[in-house]
């Protein structure tokens, strides 16, 4: 049964409220729990300067705001704190607080607690927002009022008095996200799991735990799909609280989902052939054999189909900039992870001129060089991880006695440079990292823009 939300409305008013980090969900945030009568304080590392125009509307709106380097030694005496996802819950500032008994929390623990409407959550290490976009696009084709926040889209919390039962939520939800959810979501996607954000996770143990939670609190009518593929999202199964659901896209699975013959089935049913799936690659057929059976019996057959041949993906994700002399430039800045710049330079018939390097989440490169190299042409290196992964392809190449061309760069304007002198007719230019980008840039979207627009002015 879910909790209806004038309980939380009953709860917040009148508490001192802290709000850690005054970013893009956390803004919404704020102005809400004013709303609510919340009395509110916002903390964030920038100064005032940096926060601009934000700091005075905040204020304006009766928010007391903590800034700068020293904020959190003032995170002292409140009754709620809610944290952003970056902060770990075992912080020493939160747990000296969790001990004086704050309750503390975040924007999308409460929405999930709260939300009215079926939730349709999708985590992974690869994959995640391609399927929460695609889960997102089937319902809403097929008519439903429906709603996709999380890591993508709108902050959702301070639009839960919009939402009503009938309607559908899609959120992507990240480890971080995740690590301290323990609220039951009705259908549940794991997509994959692979090493990843292992310089902010303790180890791949923790790492798997976060991911772990989003089907850690279903009842018996929560509906889980895997990976059959990936042998610990499989794994998952054996925890289960409700039904479960595979898909594969090397095997026929009667009751999942299955891509066999060049076509995906649900069920034994087929939905599509696979050359018909505007956005190509083996990757993206397992991310529309997850979003199927997500929505399997609520969304047609026909919805099914005419998503995939109309939906174009999402911007950053092999995104086709344009073509200069023949060669063709690729924006994959979401491909933070060796294991997602694997998937997206495996759709290329003939091998690429690959951009890649960036901030160290202490991943390794070896999968990328050993199962990577018969796709890559050229490698064009940048940022803190440039020596690291130049050094991986240096063992492969000496042992394989094979020539793979490496040049390493400063920036991303030099390494676009290098690339496309070093390029011929009929080249792809890949920008895919296999890291994130906090070496260089805020996020993978800004990494991606500036390489839209280098590419652009070229």
């Amino acid at each position: 049964m879910k909790r209806k939300f004038q309980e939380f409305k009953d709860f917040i008013k009148d508490k001192n409220t802290a709000v850690v980090g005054i970013g893009v969900s956390n803004i919404p945030l704020i102005n809400f729990l004013l709303e609510l009568g919340a009395e509110v304080t916002a903390f964030d590392k920038k100064t005032e300067e940096q926060l601009g125009d934000t700091a005075n509307e905040l204020r304006d709106k009766g928010a007391q705001l903590v800034l700068g380097e020293s904020y959190l030694e003032k995170l002292q005496g409140y009754e709620v704190i809610f944290k952003s996802p970056s902060f770990r819950i075992d912080n020493p500032v939160f747990q000296k607080e969790k001990e004086r008994g704050a309750y503390i929390t975040s924007e999308m623990e409460e929405f999930v607690r709260y939300c009215p409407g079926k939730i349709f959550a999708v985590t992974g290490s690869d994959g995640k927002t391609t399927t929460t976009s695609i889960i997102y696009n089937l319902l809403k084709e097929e008519g439903y009022k429906t709603w996709v926040g999380g890591n993508i889209g709108t902050p959702l919390f301070s639009k839960i008095e919009e939402m009503k039962e009938e309607d559908k939520v899609v959120l992507e939800l990240s480890s971080f996200q995740l690590m301290t959810m323990n609220s039951p979501i009705e259908v549940a996607v794991v997509t994959n799991i692979t090493p990843n954000h292992l310089d902010m996770h303790k180890d791949m143990e923790e790492y798997i735990d976060a991911k772990r939670n989003i089907l850690k609190y279903q009842d018996k009518e929560g509906l889980l799909i895997l990976n059959k593929e990936n042998a610990i999202t499989a794994s998952l199964a054996d925890e289960a609280n409700g039904r479960v659901k595979f898909f594969s896209s090397n095997r026929i699975i009667e009751d999942g989902g299955s891509y066999r013959q060049g076509a995906l089935y649900i069920n034994n049913k087929k939905v599509i052939d696979a050359e018909d799936i505007v956005i190509k690659g083996i990757h993206n057929v397992e991310n529309y054999l997850a979003a199927y059976l997500a929505v399997e019996g609520e969304v047609s057959p026909d919805t099914m189909k005419m998503v995939a041949e109309n939906f174009r993906g999402v911007a950053h994700r092999n995104e086709l900039i344009r073509e200069l002399n023949g060669v063709k430039f690729y924006n994959d800045s979401i491909g933070s992870s060796p294991t997602r710049t694997l998937a997206t330079i495996s759709v290329f018939s003939k091998p690429v001129i690959l951009i890649a390097g960036g901030y160290d989440k202490n991943i390794p490169f070896e999968p990328l060089a050993e199962k990577g190299y018969k796709q890559i042409k050229a490698l064009v290196l940048l940022g803190v991880t440039k020596n690291k992964i130049k050094d991986v392809f240096d063992k492969l190449i000496k042992e394989k006695n094979i020539n793979i061309p490496i040049y390493l760069t400063e920036n991303l304007e030099e390494a676009v440079k290098v690339s496309l002198d070093i390029s011929q007719r009929g080249d792809s230019i890949v920008l895919s990292p296999a890291c994130a980008s906090f070496d260089m840039f805020p996020n993978f979207e800004k990494r991606g823009e500036a390489f839209r627009d280098i590419v652009n002015s070229l």
